[in-house]
């Protein structure tokens, strides 16, 4: 059921429903003051002829002694008035002796030929009036009000009924050009909807919209940047395998060897390209790398320091490390820190020593520094370190390993900075949250 029909049939039976029981109050009272208006108007007519009575000569009444008096009839009201001995002194119809019979005080109903009457009988003076009304006059009447009563009410419901259909057709109108317009969209279009003249209630919708189309623009931006990467990154240790690999197949003995081990060079690099750039796209991506353990500084350093390969004796490295866990997933903080000491080993020199310490920061983190004895960089290089497929050498490094720690530190609030030691070379600071509690690390 669409949204215009639920609104239409909630508010149209609610309206009609409130409108039907109002009507029946109103009619319900109306006809309540209709029979006690014309009851009263039956006892006053009694009331009337009992004070007309009292006042005729003394010639009437013995006239109405020999013969009954009789009164003018009045439409739709019959009238018989008997003395105190029980005798007819006057009377409006000659033929309703028994209905206008000398009853019970009060009010009542009686019937006679199939036709019922409203009957009122008053005392006065020893006189005994009774006054009658046919229930089918009096029942036409109320019908002919009630009509009268209920018509405004039918005009007023169906015209409100006209006006709901048209508000709700007219309020929901904004969706209808809203559907219209993503209808007529390209697939490929991803431009933001506008917002101009939107309702408020529609516009966190066009709103989360939006935002839904800017993240799925992000994503295709990542994916043709992926895929142009890896297209021009791979091309190069391909063709320099299969180079080599062709030479292998057609020299023999040493040249041969040294070919092959060219080749298996080319292998590694191709394969640390790979590693680099799944992880820039899953870091990029917004991929979950949740392990459910707890990351600590110490256990990072270990794991960095092993997966980097190099000796322990080219490390210096401080007594104690920070114990406050870090608000990033194991995974990830490994391989940002090995990436810069990779780095470091790459161009802090043969055989150099690489710094390497952390301390916390009073705002809730913990700073990684990574200090080689290389030469260093001049400023404009420092400013681009950590951009995509940028290397200090043309002859090291794939250039996506700053650029994996720098989408790392984005990712999860952290920060990545190089500076230029007094004592020269390279400083690189790896500054990551801590949690706030021990719990678990929750996954971005």
């Amino acid at each position: 059921m669409s949204l215009r029909t639920r609104l239409l049939l909630t508010l149209g039976v609610t309206l009609a429903l409130l409108w039907g029981l109002a009507a029946a109050w109103l009619l319900r009272d109306l006809e309540e003051q209709f029979v006690a208006t014309l009851d009263q108007r039956l006892a006053q007519s009694a009331r009337m002829v009992a004070g007309l009575m009292a006042q005729l000569p003394e010639e009437v009444w013995l006239e109405a002694d020999r013969r009954a008096l009789s009164i003018p009839p009045i439409e739709g009201l019959a009238c018989q008035v008997h003395s105190p001995r029980g005798e007819i002194m006057a009377r409006t119809h000659t033929d309703l002796e028994s209905i206008l019979a000398a009853g019970e005080r009060g009010h009542a109903y009686r019937e006679e030929g199939g036709v019922t009457w409203r009957v009122f009988t008053y005392e006065r003076g020893g006189l005994t009036i009774t006054t009658a009304d046919r229930m089918d006059e009096r029942d036409l009447l109320l019908g002919n009000v009630i009509k009268t009563a209920t018509l405004p009410f039918v005009v007023a419901m169906l015209g409100s009924l006209v006006a709901l259909w048209i508000g709700v057709v007219r309020g929901l109108a904004p969706i209808a050009r809203l559907r219209d317009s993503l209808a007529r969209r390209h697939p490929d279009a991803l431009a933001p909807v506008a917002t101009y003249g939107v309702p408020g209630e529609l516009r966190p919708l066009v709103e989360t919209l939006n935002g839904l189309l800017a993240r799925i623009q992000q994503a295709i931006v990542r994916e043709q940047r992926f895929t142009n990467d890896a297209a021009h990154e791979l091309r190069t240790p391909l063709t320099a395998i299969k180079t080599h690999l062709q030479v292998a197949g057609r020299v023999e003995g040493e040249a041969a060897r040294e070919a092959v081990a060219y080749a298996e060079e080319g292998v590694e690099r191709l394969a640390r390209i790979l590693d680099q750039l799944l992880m820039l796209a899953r870091v990029e991506g917004r991929l979950t790398f949740e392990d459910g353990s707890l990351c600590r500084p110490a256990e990072v350093v270990a794991l960095a320091l092993r997966d980097s390969g190099a000796p322990t004796a080219r490390f210096a490295l401080p007594e104690a490390w920070p114990e406050a866990p870090l608000a990033l997933p194991r995974e990830l903080a490994v391989t940002a820190l090995r990436n810069l000491i990779d780095n470091a080993l790459r161009h802090g020199g043969e055989g150099a020593r690489v710094t390497l310490d952390a301390e916390s920061e009073p705002g809730g983190a913990v700073t990684f520094r990574v200090i080689d004895q290389g030469p260093g960089v001049d400023d404009e290089a420092l400013a681009q370190m950590s951009r995509r497929f940028w290397r200090a050498s043309k002859q090291h490094g794939s250039g996506l390993g700053l650029a994996v720690v720098a989408a790392i530190t984005e990712r999860f609030g952290g920060g990545l900075a190089f500076v230029r030691p007094e004592q020269g070379g390279l400083e690189a600071r790896l500054t990551f949250p801590v949690q706030a509690s021990h719990d678990a690390p929750s996954g971005a």
